[in-house]
């Protein structure tokens, strides 16, 4: 070939990228040494400039949900629906607070279905030890609760009636005992009328430690994608 007549094919691997890079050596002395490394720079600096057209994956993540501010945002009980809201977490990322009363409520499971009963009937709202101070800053709000007794927890119901979402989108997750949303969806609908309240995800308590694909596609029907911000 009349390109060997010229000089040899060889690589050279790019030590940035680890590439290998290929081009002619002259087999001439009267091509100087310094004109070859000029030459392999200069193919090293146009793979670099075709690097540095692209943003980090991180910021691809951040179109997922439309370079919103996450806030994601729950009361657990059980820790089943701190599960969910780890998971997305994981998925989306965002800011992680959990809800905590200033009185912790009973270990015991009967004793505290008891009492949010008696709260529930009382209209009662136990007093948050959990502040959010900068809630203004968030767009976009996942809210999370267990279902006692047909409804949203005491803390997210003391939550919500210390806050105005009004503006905010609001994506409710629940884990229930085989109650689903049951008249969570409608309650958190009177707390805020003025947010956006998107479809929400309802799992059973049972299900919350392996409910990464459930989370994925409901993020999915969401329109948001999985990535971290």
């Amino acid at each position: 070939m009349a390109l060997q007549s010229v000089g040899e094919l060889r690589t050279w691997t790019c030590p940035c990228c680890g590439w290998w890079i290929y081009g002619l050596v002259s087999r001439y002395s009267h091509i100087r040494r310094k004109s070859m490394k000029m030459a392999v720079l200069a193919i090293i600096a146009g793979i670099l400039g075709l690097f540095s057209g692209f943003q980090p994956l991180v910021h691809a993540a951040d179109s997922s949900t439309g370079g919103k501010k996450v806030l994601i945002l729950y009361y657990s009980w059980s820790g089943n629906t701190r599960e969910l809201a780890k998971q997305i977490q994981v998925q989306i990322g965002g800011d992680l607070i959990e809800l905590e009363t200033v009185k912790p409520y009973p270990t015991d499971y009967n004793q505290t279905v008891d009492q949010a009963k008696k709260e529930l009937e009382a209209k009662y709202l136990p007093p948050l030890k959990t502040r959010v101070d900068n809630l203004a800053s968030y767009d976009l709000i996942f809210l999370g609760s267990p279902n006692w007794w047909y409804t949203l927890s005491g803390p997210v119901r003391t939550f919500l009636s210390q806050n105005n979402l009004a503006g905010k989108t609001v994506a409710p997750f629940m884990t229930h005992g085989g109650g689903g949303f049951a008249n969570s969806i409608n309650d958190l609908k009177a707390f805020c009328p003025n947010a956006t309240i998107l479809e929400g995800l309802a799992l059973s308590g049972g299900r919350a430690k392996n409910a990464q694909n459930d989370v994925k596609r409901w993020l999915n029907t969401l329109g948001i994608a999985s990535g971290n911000l």
